[in-house]
């Protein structure tokens, strides 16, 4: 084994090592006494009456004159535990008096329950239940009580998912939302050990732009001249604004990332972006998070590649650590849903031109509201068909035509199209956009003039092809479309905790 190979080794043992003494040395002890409702509560913890502690939300319960039984959740899980409460214990009457909503700690000894494997409206069950009997030992606190029980808006029954928009400071008390919480975390964990597993480093790119990534025109401008020209011909000044130019909230981190690709190689960027849409679908808001990597010498094919495993690797991620969730939403919004996330973990993905995906929509040109036509911008009635109806599984589209795509797309060969590719998966249609950049300035300068866009505003992004170019491609994946695709959930609108969109902005 030779010497660089013997330090390699040494300094991976070494880094080891301080991780493990660090995790030990900081460890965080201020609730070393609680449970979580997730932990693996079975007849494993019923040892020597052992007392335990949980601190939870009240859900539902009842009582009668010998004890008083409290479904309780803490949101680590949608799973509930039973608490049942002896009226012997100090302060019985006040529990009798809490409703939906209260907050407590409680802390007695774990049984096994008298029925095992319990399970309700897809909800499962513990095999175990916390008694409180014996006031020497068990007690709990109210810390917080439901002080208009009611007026309170999550009522025992369920509700539908509009309803639960209109509270959404409260929705992530249900089990729907609290499920997609979970998930939504699961997938953020996912992504970032899939890229930093590969080498990828971890970038924050500018949340305040001066630039258009995607050349739409559909930005909100961020300004402080509130009070400037609010007469005549509105006219604004932006050589008088806080930045002395007309500034944006970002559409992408693309632009800025490919700085940082150009001198360290492979990076990713993933946070939130904004777009002035005026659209009331079920697939676009005003603000959504994206995941955007850049891979340094590379191309479009590259890019398919690691968005393919992506998908399957934030897939098997969730089978393997949120399964609990995916039964609740199998049996409450998408029957089927695990098996379907199997199959698209393993089956390869369709990768098909553009060209050759509109000659085979013209077959079906009756089914279609939007003609069918070389040129067209595929629509989410088109782009579903070929997922849902023509593969049944995801499929990658690539080789746009060039006047479909971003000034940055590298061009083709033959002059019409670009090195561009889509993701399109059922029910949701394209979840994932990505190109080959053009690396070329010449062209690069070509196409800036051909979408009539600033060449004044790209002046840093022209340099990065003046001054030692490569290679190089990447892809934006929409972050709430991915837990779409995973949780079966119909309307982006339920896949983030405080939606934005137009004529919404609560909380």
């Amino acid at each position: 084994m030779g010497i660089h190979n013997k330090l390699i080794i040494k300094c991976i043992l070494l880094s080891i090592g301080c991780l493990l003494r660090f995790r030990e040395k900081y460890k965080y002890k201020r609730r070393k006494n609680k449970r979580l409702i997730c932990d693996k509560l079975d007849e494993n913890c019923i040892l020597n009456n052992k007392k335990i502690r949980f601190i939870n939300l009240l859900g539902r319960g009842g009582y009668n004159k010998v004890f008083c039984f409290v479904n309780l959740n803490d949101g680590s899980c949608h799973i509930n535990l039973q608490v049942i409460v002896d009226s012997t214990v100090t302060n019985y009457e006040k529990l009798l008096k809490c409703g939906v909503g209260c907050c407590f700690r409680f802390t007695g000894t774990l049984i096994l329950s008298p029925v095992q494997n319990k399970e309700k409206k897809g909800l499962l069950q513990h095999n175990v239940e916390l008694t409180l009997t014996d006031n020497n030992i068990h007690s709990f606190e109210i810390y917080g009580e439901n002080l208009n029980p009611q007026s309170y808006p999550l009522s025992k029954k369920s509700h539908n998912k509009e309803f639960l928009r209109e509270v959404a400071h409260l929705r992530p008390r249900s089990y729907f939302i609290s499920s997609v919480i979970r998930v939504r975390n699961a997938l953020a964990i996912a992504t970032h050990l899939f890229f930093q597993s590969r080498g990828f480093l971890y970038i924050h790119t500018p949340l305040i732009t001066t630039s258009d990534c995607e050349g739409g025109g559909e930005m909100f401008t961020v300004t402080t001249l509130l009070d400037e020209n609010t007469s005549g011909d509105y006219l604004v000044n932006y050589k008088k604004d806080f930045f002395n130019k007309q500034a944006f909230l970002t559409v992408s981190g693309q632009l800025s990332l490919e700085n940082i690709c150009s001198a360290m190689g492979d990076v990713y960027t993933f946070g939130p972006t904004f777009r002035a849409e005026l659209s009331h679908t079920s697939r676009h808001l005003a603000e959504f998070w994206m995941i955007e990597p850049e891979i340094a010498f590379s191309d479009l094919y590259d890019t398919m590649e690691l968005a393919e495993s992506y998908i399957k690797y934030c897939i098997e991620y969730v089978l393997n650590n949120n399964f609990c969730d995916l039964y609740y939403f199998e049996t409450n919004v998408e029957e089927g849903l695990i098996e379907r996330l199997k199959n698209v973990l393993n089956e390869n993905f369709v990768r098909i031109t553009y060209t050759n995906v509109i000659n085979l929509l013209m077959e079906f040109s009756s089914t279609f509201e939007t003609p069918v036509s070389w040129g067209m911008d595929l629509q989410s009635e088109h782009e579903r068909f070929v997922a849902e109806k023509i593969f049944k599984k995801p499929v990658i589209v690539y080789n746009y035509p060039k006047d479909l795509k971003a000034f940055y797309m590298k061009l083709n060969k033959d002059n019409k199209t670009v090195a561009a590719m889509d993701v399109l998966v059922p029910k949701i249609g394209e979840v994932i956009g990505g190109s080959q950049r053009e690396d070329n300035l010449e062209l690069l300068d070509k196409m800036i003039k051909e979408k009539k866009l600033n060449m004044d505003s790209y002046w840093w992004y022209r340099q990065l092809r003046q001054y030692g170019s490569h290679p190089h491609s990447g892809f934006g994946l929409g972050f709430e479309r991915l837990i779409m695709l995973i949780t079966g959930v119909d309307n982006i609108k339920d896949t983030i905790p405080f939606p934005r969109y137009h004529g919404h902005a609560e909380f």
